[in-house]
């Protein structure tokens, strides 16, 4: 029997990714962060996350956008 990867809330991944909780929710907003909504609460998967981050989602030069 194999464990199915849980779904964590924003304070997880941005514990994960060592940054803000409003870090997270402007990369969703401005840069595609994956996330997944269950009513009001976004949830992801970290390997979604963690793939996002490899593949560069959350270089900010190469995108050219400003997340001040």
């Amino acid at each position: 029997m194999t464990a199915e990867e849980r779904w964590v809330g924003v304070d997880d991944v941005a514990h994960h990714l060592d940054v803000n909780k409003d870090s997270v929710y402007r990369w969703i907003e401005k840069m595609g962060l994956p996330a997944h909504r269950v009513g009001r609460l976004f949830r992801f998967k970290i390997s979604e996350v963690d793939a996002w981050v490899k593949q560069g989602g959350g270089n900010e030069e190469r995108k050219g956008v400003t997340l001040k």
